[in-house]
């Protein structure tokens, strides 16, 4: 599946190939496929196992189309590989891909494959895995500090590529003797980085995605964490780290938005000065120009917005040696109010709010009515339980003072609690 392609045995046991669109890595969609006014070319590009491409000369002017197989010149021998793009988009990508032609001359397509060649083809695929798995176990009883990724056998089965992971050099002089003892094929040893192994593997992104090295990226760029410094976002490893276990490709992506935004944005080296005292400045909303203050140094959380242009007017009045007012968070940089989709009430995540409101408003009622100056309790507990409280009052009233005393005497509407407040000796 890798090289975007299945076998399909017939009725009469030979085996075709038939192409399975979009499965294959570095998959890339020929947008001038319909354009009336092409030009035709006799550059070819054909992909093969993973992320692997190459750009071959039809030569022979055959009648070629997107998905046929088709041997091309190797060293030594031939490969299989498949069509995958054809006319004047050939140039376009060698362009994006940087790629040159090896002494300024392009391989050359022989033809389009033979039933002989696919299955030949399909026995070399079918030696891949188990060669990795033994070569991983040479490499390891030799001692060397590598991790062979990926084997990819060439399409007459007389050469296979291995893909290696080192962290220095690697003298593999030995290993590749021992490998063409084992396995009878000529080697070639290729060292690739940790993405584009993750390339070549694939897998999901933490986006749900597909990974951008296994689907588009054909060049990767250095990225730094001041990539997401710049961005304001958490200095999280396990966030920030992709599969391969180096920093995310596309915190680069919008990395020059957020430069440029961040130059017109002033630096704040003291805090802001008004007559009521000073507010520091705690964050920045970059691209909606937008910066936060408090009122207390190294707080988390500030509660005044101001715009940049704002900002600046109140650092111009600061450097002539005077003071604002007081400083206001403007009206139009307020926070959004977060609101949900609307749907059932089952769907929005407030139910889960409901029991805990209802217990906040039964303490709050509970807490308004122990208070002295409320004019009537909510509810009468048993006649037992209210005569031991009002006892209980009174006696508080006798050692402290009559405030609580008085309280029951205006919370007793019946008389029973007046009764008792006076018998216990409390204020009236």
């Amino acid at each position: 599946m890798g090289r975007g392609c299945a076998f399909c045995p017939d009725c009469d046991g030979n085996v075709s190939v038939e192409m399975c669109e979009g499965c294959f890595k570095l998959h890339a969609t020929d947008w001038l496929a319909d354009y009336p006014d092409r030009f035709p070319t006799d550059i070819i590009e054909v992909r093969f196992k993973n992320t692997r491409k190459g750009y071959y000369r039809n030569v022979n002017n055959l009648d070629l189309k997107v998905g046929d197989i088709v041997a091309v010149e190797a060293s030594p021998g031939h490969d299989i590989g498949i069509v995958s793009m054809l006319g004047d988009m050939v140039a376009k990508q060698m362009k994006r891909v940087g790629f040159s032609p090896i002494g300024g001359e392009f391989r050359k397509l022989f033809r389009k494959a033979r039933p002989y060649d696919i299955e030949k083809w399909q026995e070399a695929i079918a030696l891949e895995h188990q060669t990795m798995i033994r070569s991983r176990q040479i490499a390891a009883a030799m001692g060397l500090e590598m991790k062979i990724g990926d084997v990819e056998y060439q399409g007459d089965k007389i050469k296979a590529i291995f893909y290696y992971i080192a962290d220095g050099r690697v003298d593999f002089r030995e290993l590749i003797k021992v490998f063409a003892e084992q396995f009878r094929i000529k080697i070639e040893m290729k060292q690739i980085g940790a993405r584009q192994e993750a390339g070549r593997i694939g897998g999901l992104g933490s986006c749900g995605r597909e990974l951008c090295c296994a689907s588009w990226i054909s060049s990767f760029t250095s990225v730094t964490t001041n990539a997401a410094r710049t961005q304001d976002l958490s200095l999280n490893p396990q966030k920030l780290a992709g599969q391969c276990g180096k920093l995310k490709c596309c915190l680069v992506y919008e990395l020059d938005s957020y430069i440029d935004a961040r130059k017109s944005i002033p630096r704040l080296h003291e805090p802001l000065h008004a007559m009521d005292g000073d507010y520091y400045h705690i964050s920045t909303d970059v691209l909606a120009r937008v910066m936060t203050f408090s009122t207390v140094p190294d707080a988390p959380v500030g509660n005044i917005k101001l715009t940049v242009s704002k900002v600046r007017e109140i650092m111009s009045i600061n450097r002539s040696g005077r003071k604002v007012d007081t400083i206001v968070g403007e009206v139009g940089v307020a926070e959004p109010e977060i609101t949900f989709a609307s749907g059932s009430e089952e769907d929005s995540i407030t139910r889960f709010d409901r029991s805990k409101r209802k217990k906040n408003r039964k303490k709050g009622n509970n807490r308004q009515n122990e208070g002295g100056d409320r004019p009537q309790q909510p509810r009468e507990q048993k006649e037992s339980q209210d005569n031991a409280e009002q006892h209980a009052g009174g006696n508080r009233g006798d050692k402290r003072n009559g405030g609580r005393n008085r309280g029951f005497h205006r919370r007793s509407r019946d008389g029973r609690q007046g009764d008792n407040n006076h018998k216990n000796g409390g204020e009236q």
